[in-house]
């Protein structure tokens, strides 16, 4: 399914390094802080952020009528990079993201001049399974990935059995306490910033329900992620993870391990959100992998 139109914006001038930011299931573009895209672009970077379908500004699709798959929304990214006139980019992604990362540079390493994978777990590694098991109180085959912390599987255990709140002021609340548990420990938590932030997921979005989708099309794949291909992998590889990662823990180490040469990033103080704190040397890691 090709005829979706996807929602995207680019900063810096066109001449300086490309990068492509990719944000995780369900995200919208918006979730990469202004701040810190403002980083990159003063670094002399093209960034370019974008809504996956069924997210923020982009089409919302009736699933039942015209469903997709993750390949579509792995084929999204290409859409963009052509909308972009980019043969090639910089690809900088976060959570799920990372999984369509790390696939597009197995699939075609002659699109991707580097990757950067943040909070992230590692291409064919299960990682949905992983965390379905612990809502459902399941114990975890030997070899699994690392579970989700106990703050994590609490939380999102309450939120698949609680009906879903009505109105925009409870709506934006349980957007924040998800944040706060994506947040992590690590760092303090600005609630009234994270009101801000949400309250423009809220009202950007063309449908909030419609993110939903996004699950619908993981169960219509569920073997959508290839096993055993990072080490085909030829893009130089930057992996970063928050040493207070909630729902990943882990996870960056094992992706550092099957892709060659990778580097692993710790971020002292992080979790899965990307908070001022962490803005500066975020950027300063990104543009020293990216440059030239």
């Amino acid at each position: 399914m090709q005829n979706v139109n996807i929602w995207s914006e680019e900063f810096g001038a066109a001449t300086d390094e490309p990068i492509l930011l990719i944000m995780g299931s369900m995200s919208q573009g918006v979730l990469w802080p202004e701040e810190f895209v403002g980083l990159l672009t003063a670094g002399g970077r093209r960034v370019i952020r974008y809504d996956h379908r069924d997210t923020g500004r982009s089409d919302t699709v009736d699933f039942e009528k015209t469903p997709y798959t993750w390949t579509d929304i792995k084929n999204d990214v290409y859409r963009v990079m052509d909308a972009h006139g980019l043969d090639s980019a910089h690809l900088v992604c976060h959570s799920a993201g990372g999984l369509l990362g790390q696939y597009i540079a197995a699939e075609a390493p002659e699109r991707v001049r580097s990757l950067t994978v943040i909070g992230s777990s590692p291409l064919g590694g299960g990682e949905g399974a992983v965390i379905m098991r612990a809502l459902m109180g399941e114990p975890q085959p030997e070899g699994s990935l690392p579970e989700p912390t106990p703050d994590f599987v609490a939380f999102f255990r309450t939120l698949i059995t609680t009906p879903p709140p009505a109105g925009r002021r409870a709506q934006i609340d349980l957007m924040i306490a998800e944040q706060r548990v994506l947040h992590g420990t690590g760092l303090p938590f600005d609630e009234e910033a994270a009101r801000r932030l949400q309250e423009r997921i809220h009202d950007r979005a063309r449908d909030l329900t419609a993110v939903a989708n996004h699950r619908l099309a993981a169960a219509a794949e569920p073997d959508f992620e290839p096993m055993g291909v990072l080490h085909q992998v030829k893009a130089p590889t930057l992996v970063i993870e928050g040493s207070h990662e909630p729902a990943k823990p882990g996870h960056g180490a094992l992706i550092a391990e099957q892709i060659p040469d990778a580097r692993l990033m710790i971020v002292q103080g992080m979790g899965h959100t990307l908070p001022p704190e962490v803005h500066e040397e975020l950027a300063d890691a990104i543009l020293t992998h990216t440059a030239g």
